[in-house]
């Protein structure tokens, strides 16, 4: 399967710190904000189908399942394709062997009554892939729309190239694709774009990146958690010592876990005038960066800054800490080693008596236009989309996600699926690239693990009690499509320079004033200009 946390860093959206270019609420003119405000939204009707064990809750929480339901419903009547389809994706996974030589996308199609040919993109170079086809003559019928990887002009490429699709999704009329109608109104709202709905979104995890360690490692100094930032940074000068470091090398990462101990806002704050203060404009977060450096000056950073990865050695306890994305993301440690259950950090105030804050992530990783077609074929493709969004627990969620029971998928003694040494090769790249295409809403099941599941519900309470949305998520603004990966990829650069002590902290307002002048304040208009009532006062 598809590694959550890469998938959500390479996106962009495990970085909470960042300038998130939303693809919602289209545009920066105040017609299509007025547009988006008034369209009706999808129905929302959950699928009725599924009981979880852990129930969900709309502030995020996400729904655990202690196994696989025994008796897979259909959530689908009848094959939705007569025809071949084409679409364009991604997959942050080895690419899969291609549909000629794959047996489990040969069976997806037979469930599907047609062929699904995937153009399948790789990281990096989508957005080039991307932006090759829109200037083609023949687009695929379906192109998969990352909501922040630099495509610009947002909204009038969708108005040029693109179905309008709000007269067959809006309001009641989403219920004729039941599986679409069980997708929560928060994530149609990253598809809606000049008052107009343009595909299907694809749910991801709620949660933001959290800070997880080894028990085993942390239990020489009483624990992961921590109740101030000397406690904290007591603790990791403890644990440094010879080849074992306290934090992994990801600075920027490590930063943004400490901005929420200090209090920084989830990368803008609503003022009371209704004005908008980035992140990076915060005497919280700047505070944050001196921290961070007094911790590198204390050498306790793992010192290899292009470490790819930190996960094994965190495993082995040469590294006691590391960010990942979401609670969830302990599967990756249990991976590497089954008797590993990682804790995760449960955000304190900086001097004890502070608020601290949790931000959470964007809770959808794009939406999947159609290109410009007929009413027939409009209807054919969200059928599709319908089948491929079936939710956890459904016949067509094992199809999709495992393939064939006795090819590539076997059930273990507790009847849940598990990959065969054919689906471990046919699966993985193809899962990827059908879940970046289409998702339902997440939620929490860890077969092999159902204790993690318990825990990580428990969790997702825990920092719920603290979590901050970015107010902005599900607006749009142009100049943060077109510079903002590149204004952030820029301060953060210097970001790294003042921790790591080869700038000084002045070095700090003089990159900001280029953050602002190159594009930051224009942003910030145009997010406010389309900043919706129903935000509250950070």
């Amino acid at each position: 399967m598809i590694s959550r946390r890469r998938f959500l860093q390479v996106t962009g959206a495990a970085i909470g710190a960042s300038t998130l270019a939303a693809c919602g609420d289209g545009g920066a003119s105040n017609g299509g904000a007025k547009a988006s405000s008034e369209l009706k939204l999808p129905t929302y009707k959950p699928f009725e189908g599924l009981h979880p064990d852990l129930p969900g809750a709309e502030s995020g929480l996400e729904p655990g399942f202690l196994k696989f339901p025994a008796d897979a419903v259909a959530s689908v009547k009848t094959p939705p394709l007569k025809n071949a389809v084409t679409a364009l994706t991604e997959t942050f996974a080895t690419p899969p062997p291609p549909m000629g030589s794959n047996p489990m996308w040969q069976a997806l199609n037979q469930a599907l009554g047609a062929e699904l040919k995937l153009t399948i993109g790789t990281d990096p170079g989508y957005p080039e892939k991307f932006a090759t086809l829109l200037a083609s003559d023949s687009l695929p019928d379906l192109m998969w729309l990352p909501p922040n990887q630099g495509i610009p002009n947002i909204g009038p490429m969708l108005e040029a190239k693109f179905q309008d699709l709000t007269k067959y999704l809006s309001g009641d009329a989403v219920l004729e694709y039941p599986n679409l109608a069980a997708l929560k109104p928060a994530s149609w709202r990253t598809a809606v774009v000049n008052g107009k709905i343009w595909g299907a979104p694809i749910p991801s995890t709620p949660f933001g990146q959290v800070m997880m360690g080894n028990p085993k490692t942390w239990a020489k100094v009483g624990g992961l958690q921590c109740s101030t930032a000397d406690e904290f940074f007591a603790k990791c000068k403890e644990l440094t010592s010879g080849t074992n470091y306290a934090l992994e090398p990801a600075i920027v990462n490590m930063l943004h876990m400490f901005g929420e101990w200090f209090g920084a806002p989830n990368t803008w704050r609503v003022n009371k005038d209704r004005s908008l203060t980035h992140l990076y404009e915060t005497d919280n977060y700047k505070a944050a960066v001196e921290y961070a450096a007094k911790l590198w000056a204390a050498k306790v950073f793992y010192p290899d800054l292009n470490l790819a990865d930190a996960t094994p050695k965190t495993v082995n306890g040469q590294i006691a800490a590391q960010v990942v994305v979401g609670p969830r993301a302990t599967a990756d440690f249990r991976n590497l080693d089954p008797t590993l259950f990682v804790d995760t950090m449960i955000p304190f105030g900086h001097d004890g008596k502070a608020k601290p804050t949790y931000d959470m992530g964007y809770g959808t990783v794009g939406f999947t236009p159609f290109k410009k077609t007929d009413e027939g074929r409009i209807r054919e493709l969200l059928a599709l989309m319908d089948y491929l969004s079936a939710p956890f627990g459904t016949k067509e969620y094992l199809q999709k996600n495992y393939g064939v029971q006795g090819q590539q998928y076997q059930l273990d003694a507790q009847k849940n699926p598990v990959l065969t040494k054919a689906g471990n090769q046919q699966a993985p790249g193809l899962v990827s690239a059908l879940q970046i295409m289409n998702s339902p809403e997440s939620v929490i099941f860890n077969p092999a693990f159902p204790s993690d599941t318990q825990k990580i519900y428990a969790t997702e309470q825990k920092l719920l009690k603290y979590a901050m949305r970015n107010p902005t998520a599900g607006t749009y603004s142009d100049t943060s499509s077109k510079v903002g990966p590149k204004l952030t990829a820029a301060f953060r650069d210097t970001i790294v320079d003042i921790v790591t002590g080869r700038q000084q902290m002045d070095a700090y307002d003089a990159a900001l004033k280029r953050w602002k002048s190159g594009g930051g304040d224009k942003m910030r208009d145009e997010f406010a200009a389309v900043l919706p009532s129903s935000v509250p006062v950070s």
